[in-house]
């Protein structure tokens, strides 16, 4: 694996099943209360200017259970490029922490960050990409089918930091991906022209439509996320309109194969993109992959902050 985590780029196809098995040997040692002190005397830095719950948690309490500790820095406490540059906080973190969770607005902020910190950086989340989410979405479906190779998953609603990091995962795994999205939703185009090049490799189906039902059809998997990320809440009014159309209700859930398997990166705005009925259904494994975050975060923290690292 590179040093750090920023986008899913960073990892093979080989660093990712790995990942899934370190991840699967975790959550059953705390199943089973099996203590597993891996990052003992480890210390982790989260930069957090988005607000958060599964990201913070998880992180924090994974470091406990791997022996470690997690140190929380809220906006108001760092101003990454305000109260001083990106470059010198990073300098100065790399003195005394182990590795750097860093949760913003600017995907380049994080860049930054990881250009001039000598310990491991992980992308929490950004406006350009989601990739621990994605990392853990993945792992969710080894668990459940045995292998992504050859899914189909759609994506409903908005090409947005969540549907490019899927877009990367997809290309890399084998995965057939389809987003269904109102125009002028569609996804970065060089994410998308990346993630087709990679895809050469893996034999991974890449498309971008407009029709939800045509990409519900005989789907393995139905993914949504909010129509309204932070720091879009003007745009909430027009961006209701322009999904009109695109919420996961049983309608759409009964176009998809038989097994299908509902999932939702949360939080969720229930009654917009999609209905309780769907979130709280046979067919969700929503609650599932957000515990996943836990047991493949740590996973990650383990390949990065580790000895062996």
């Amino acid at each position: 694996m590179n040093r750090h985590f920023i986008t899913l780029d960073d990892v093979t196809p080989g660093d990712m099943e790995g990942l899934f098995d370190l991840a699967a040997s975790l959550k059953a040692k705390q199943g089973q209360g099996v203590p597993h002190i891996l990052l003992q005397g480890k210390t982790l830095a989260m930069v957090f200017e988005k607000p958060s719950l599964r990201t913070r948690v998880t992180f924090e309490v994974g470091m406990t259970q791997l022996g470690g500790h997690a140190i929380y820095l809220a906006p108001a406490d760092i101003r990454l490029g305000q109260r001083e540059t990106v470059q010198d906080a990073a300098r100065n973190l790399e003195r005394w922490v182990d590795g750097i969770v860093a949760r913003t607005f600017s995907h380049q902020m994080v860049e930054r960050l990881a250009l001039h910190s000598r310990v491991p950086v992980i992308n929490g989340l950004t406006d350009g990409h989601h990739p621990v989410e994605i990392l853990c979405d993945l792992f969710s479906l080894w668990e459940k089918r045995g292998s992504v190779a050859g899914l189909r998953v759609s994506f409903i609603g908005d090409g947005n930091n969540v549907c490019h990091s899927w877009l990367q995962g997809a290309a890399k795994m084998g995965v057939h991906f389809t987003l269904a999205c109102p125009p002028g939703y569609e996804p970065d185009p060089a994410v998308m022209a990346g993630a087709q090049e990679e895809a050469k490799g893996s034999g991974a189906r890449l498309a971008v439509i407009h029709d939800p039902r045509e990409a519900a059809r005989g789907a393995d998997v139905l993914y949504t996320d909010v129509w309204t990320s932070m720091g879009q809440e003007e745009e909430h009014a027009k961006r209701l309109r322009d999904f009109q159309g695109f919420q996961l209700d049983r309608a759409l859930v009964d176009q998809a194969g038989p097994d299908v398997l509902v999932m939702h990166c949360l939080p969720a705005h229930r009654g917009e993109e999609i209905t309780d009925e769907v979130m709280d259904g046979p067919r969700s494994i929503v609650f599932d992959q957000a515990e996943n975050r836990l047991h493949m975060q740590k996973a990650l923290l383990v390949r990065l902050l580790g000895s062996g690292s």
